[in-house]
């Protein structure tokens, strides 16, 4: 598993009908280690910079309510569409999709972060819509130092 040039910085692709937000880091430390964080949702304030709260389980088929930290005075109401444990993991509502997917190697884990933002009504609403690069780079860092820290910051197979 190879270091890209480009880990840790996020790109974004538009549309008239949508936007997407993707991010690759390379984490060295194993699936499951980034998985448990990914996985719980009470823990994500105490590791991730972007998150104010989230709450409910994060298992398929319920919903999570998140306040990022993009807008404190917004609650977004989240359905986890997939659930793959140490491979995929999908928020979802009408006009948003945030996946993680992760891929294991000797080295540790690459995670790949895709949000895609768009429907009919999109070019009413995107305007409203901030920018998420560096919310996606604080992201990714803070699962990296916090997924690192778990396991010392080396691989386990």
């Amino acid at each position: 598993m190879s270091i890209s040039a480009t880990d840790g910085v996020a790109s974004t692709t538009r549309t008239t009908f949508s936007r997407s937000t993707r991010i690759a880091q390379h984490i060295g430390a194993d699936a499951a280690a980034v998985w448990r964080l990914l996985a719980t949702a009470e823990e994500y304030p105490t590791w991730s910079s972007t998150t104010v709260s989230l709450e409910g389980q994060i298992v398929l088929g319920s919903t999570i309510k998140l306040v990022s930290t993009l807008d404190p005075t917004r609650t977004f109401k989240l359905k986890v569409t997939e659930f793959e444990p140490n491979t995929r993991l999908t928020f979802a509502n009408a006009m948003f999709a945030r996946t993680c997917s992760l891929s294991s190697g000797a080295e540790g884990t690459r995670v790949e972060i895709v949000e895609r933002i768009g429907g009919p009504l999109y070019p009413l609403v995107a305007r409203r819509i901030p920018p998420l690069e560096r919310n996606f780079e604080r992201f990714t860092a803070d699962l990296k130092k916090a997924a690192e820290g778990t396991t010392g910051g080396h691989a386990r197979g």
